[in-house]
C-alpha cells in the first residue's frame, strides 16, 4: 500500500492527526517537514505505520494504542507518553520524560535521553541506546527500562516494581533503589530487549540490575488509597 503523505507546511497538527486516525489498519503514512512540530501522531488507535521525516517536538506518539511510529530525527519532551500499545522509535536523541507513564507498548530511543526517562512507568517498555539523565525511572511502577549507556544521578528514585537494566555506569541511585544480582532470566530478558531494539552494543551478561528495596513501599489499597 502506498504511504499517505502529510505535509506540515500546509496542514495543521489537528488536520494531520485526524488524517492519521482515519486510516485503515495496515495503512502507512509519512509526515514530511515536521520542523519540530509538537503533538504529532497522538491518540491513535489504529494499527498503522507512521514515519516522521525529521526532528519533532513534544509528546510525539503519545496516548496511542496500536500504531508503529518512527521519527527520523530528534524529539522533545515526553515521547510515547501514556502509550498503551504499539511502538515509538526515535532514531536520534530524546529530551525529558521519554516514555512517561507508558502502560504498554515499547518506546525505543536509539540515541540519548535526557532526565526522567521512564518516569512513572506503568507497564510499558522503554529502551534507550545511549545515556539517560538524572531521576530516570522515578516512581516507576511496572515495566522495564533498559539503558545501553550511562545513567545519571538518582536512578530509580522511589521505584516500585519496574526493573532497570544499565549497560554502563550509574552516577548514583535514588531513594529506595538498589543493585541486585543478575539472574539467568535477567540475561535472557535483556538479550530479547536488546534484539528488539537493535542494540548490538549491549552485553546482556554485563548489565546492572536495579530494583526497589521496598523500604518506602507501604501502599495499602484497602486503606482508602492512603500510603
Amino acid at each position: 500500500m502506498v504511504a499517505v503523505i502529510l505535509d506540515c507546511t500546509c496542514m495543521s497538527t489537528r488536520q494531520i492527526n485526524a488524517a492519521l486516525a482515519g486510516l485503515p489498519d495496515g495503512a502507512s503514512a509519512r509526515i514530511v517537514a515536521p520542523w519540530g512540530r509538537h503533538n504529532l501522531a497522538v491518540g491513535l488507535e489504529n494499527r498503522i505505520a507512521v514515519e516522521i521525516e525529521g526532528n519533532a517536538g513534544y509528546f510525539i506518539g503519545g496516548l496511542c494504542n496500536g500504531p508503529d511510529v518512527i521519527v527520523d530525527g530528534f524529539v522533545g519532551w515526553s515521547v510515547g507518553e501514556n502509550l498503551m500499545s504499539g511502538t515509538v522509535r526515535v532514531r536520534g536523541n530524546a529530551s525529558e520524560c521519554a516514555g512517561a507513564s507508558a502502560h504498554g507498548g515499547t518506546v525505543v530511543v536509539e540515541g540519548d535521553a535526557s532526565s526522567r526517562a521512564g518516569i512513572s512507568l506503568k507497564g510499558g517498555t522503554v529502551l534507550i541506546g545511549g545515556d539517560v539523565g538524572h531521576m530516570s525511572g522515578f516512581m516507576a511502577q511496572a515495566g522495564v527500562l533498559l539503558v545501553g549507556g550511562n545513567a545519571g544521578h538518582a536512578l530509580g528514585d522511589s521505584l516500585y516494581e519496574t526493573v532497570i537494566y544499565v549497560g554502563g555506569s550509574i552516577a548514583s541511585l535514588g531513594s529506595d533503589a538498589r543493585v541486585e544480582d543478575l539472574t539467568d532470566d535477567d540475561v535472557l530478558t535483556v538479550k530479547r530487549l536488546a534484539d528488539r531494539a537493535g542494540f548490538d552494543h549491549i552485553d546482556p551478561a554485563n548489565v546492572t540490575r536495579v530494583a526497589s528495596a521496598r523500604q518506602l513501599y507501604n501502599f495499602d489499597a484497602l486503606s482508602r488509597q492512603r500510603y
